[in-house]
C-alpha cells in the first residue's frame, strides 16, 4: 500500500515510516521540509495521488490556544478535502489520551476539534489516543519551570515510548479502518510529581521539583485521572527505566 504520512519526518513520522518501509509498504514522508504543507495545500495533491491511507501525525509549532486550534482545523479541513479527491480509503490521526475529558485544555481542546472534522467526513477513519510520550518529558519540565523549581501536580501519569506509538499507529494504518478510537499508554501508572523527582535526578537536573495541586499542565489544573486511559487501553511494554537507559540519558 502507498500511505502517506504527514509529519512524516517528525519524532514519531519518522518512525512510522521506517516501520511501514520494514514491512513492504510505499511510505512516505510529508511535511514542510519535503514540500507538503498541509496549512496552505501546497504538494497535497501531488502527494496524494495513488494512496491508500494517510496517516496524520503532524504537530503544531505553537500551543498557544487560538494557534494551535488554526492549525489543526485548517490542516485537517485540507487534508481531508484532498484525500476525498484522490479516493484515499483510510484516515489514521494520532491525539492525546484524556482530550475528550478536558476541552478546557486549549491543546486538548484543538484535538477534539481535530477528531470532529475526522469523525464527520465520508472517509473511513482510526484515531490513536497516546498519553504522553517519553521523549516529551524534558518539555513538559521546562512549561513548569519557575526559576529553578518545576511545578507539577499529584496526579496519575502514564506516559509511554514514541517507539511503542509508532507501532500501533503502523500496525493501524495497515489494517482496516476501525471508525473509532483506542488507547495506548505506557506500561506503569506513577504520581506525575514523583515521576518528574525521579527523572530529573536521572537526568541530572539540578532544578527542584514542587508538589502543587495548583501547577497547570499546558494551561488548566489536570484532574486525577486527565492524564491516564481509561480501562481496556493497549499498555505497551517499554517501562521508561528501560527507554532511559537506552536512550542514553
Amino acid at each position: 500500500m502507498k500511505i502517506v504520512v504527514i509529519g512524516g519526518t517528525g519524532l514519531i513520522g519518522s518512525k512510522v515510516v521506517g516501520r511501514l518501509g520494514e514491512h513492504g509498504h510505499e511510505a512516505v514522508a510529508a511535511a514542510p521540509n519535503t514540500g507538503v504543507n498541509t496549512l496552505t495545500g501546497e504538494g497535497l495533491a501531488e502527494v496524494m495521488k495513488g494512496a491508500d491511507v494517510v496517516v496524520d501525525v503532524s504537530n503544531s509549532p505553537s500551543f498557544e490556544d487560538a494557534a494551535v486550534l488554526d492549525f489543526f482545523t485548517t490542516s485537517t479541513r485540507n487534508l481531508l478535502a484532498a484525500e476525498k479527491e484522490a479516493g484515499v480509503g483510510h484516515h489514521v490521526v494520532l491525539s492525546v489520551v484524556g482530550s475528550d475529558r478536558r476541552p478546557d485544555i486549549g491543546y486538548f481542546r484543538a484535538k477534539i476539534a481535530q477528531e470532529r472534522l475526522v469523525r464527520e467526513s465520508a472517509i473511513p477513519f482510526s484515531i490513536v489516543h497516546a498519553t504522553q510520550f517519553y521523549e516529551f518529558g524534558r518539555r513538559i519540565a521546562d512549561e513548569a519551570t519557575t526559576g529553578d523549581e518545576v511545578h507539577i501536580a499529584p496526579v496519575a501519569f502514564q506516559p509511554v515510548a514514541g517507539d511503542d506509538v509508532a507501532q500501533l499507529v503502523g500496525r493501524t494504518a495497515a489494517g482496516t479502518p476501525s471508525n473509532a478510537m483506542v488507547e495506548i499508554a505506557g506500561p506503569n501508572r506513577y504520581r506525575m510529581d514523583e515521576f518528574f523527582r525521579k527523572a530529573l535526578v536521572a537526568w541530572g537536573d539540578p532544578r527542584e521539583v514542587v508538589t502543587d495541586a495548583r501547577a497547570h499542565y499546558f494551561g488548566a489544573v489536570p484532574d486525577e485521572l486527565t492524564l491516564v486511559p481509561a480501562d481496556g487501553a493497549i499498555l505497551a511494554e517499554t517501562a521508561y527505566t528501560d527507554w532511559l537507559r537506552r536512550a542514553g540519558a
